[in-house]
């Protein structure tokens, strides 16, 4: 018979977690198409990028509860989240830099169409926001794996 100090340290079994693997996969895709949803109508109202990447990293971070840091690094690994921060900074600075080669301002959307400055400017914000929501969601994942993976002092 196992003591209560067992009991405690005993981390759950995969039996045990059944429930919450099966509403994790269930919930996930939701969580995900919500993200692609605040990412893609942040031009035209509330959300954007920066509230996309939390939604999206709530995600990869609830898969990284439930099944595990090492199932979690698995399906993506460390070097990918760090080659997508550095993407999505790139992508910000790239449209800032093709602003100014096409002859307008640091960020001026709006040379991007010189016929429509409006569908320019909808495009400038298109691929900005697609930096940032790209950017935060690997920062938060970079985040909660560091804060995870380290030991538990004793």
């Amino acid at each position: 018979m196992r003591n209560a100090k067992t009991i405690i340290k005993e981390p759950m079994s995969m039996r045990e977690k059944l429930v919450l693997r099966v509403v994790t996969k269930a919930v996930i895709p939701f969580i995900l198409l919500f993200a692609f949803y605040v990412q893609f109508h942040g031009d035209f109202g509330p959300g954007g990028g920066f509230q996309a990447g939390v939604i999206l990293a709530s995600a990869y971070i609830l898969f990284g509860l439930i099944y595990g840091l090492d199932t979690m690094r698995r399906v993506v690994p460390p070097r990918l989240i760090e080659v997508l921060m550095a993407t999505g900074v790139l992508i910000f600075a790239a449209v800032g830099i093709a602003s100014l080669i096409q002859g307008g301002n640091f960020l001026d959307y709006s040379v991007f169409d010189k016929h429509h400055p409006s569908h320019g400017q909808h495009l400038g914000i298109f691929w900005i926001e697609n930096g940032v929501g790209i950017t935060v969601a690997s920062s938060m994942i970079a985040i909660f794996d560091a804060f995870a993976g380290r030991g538990r002092l004793k």
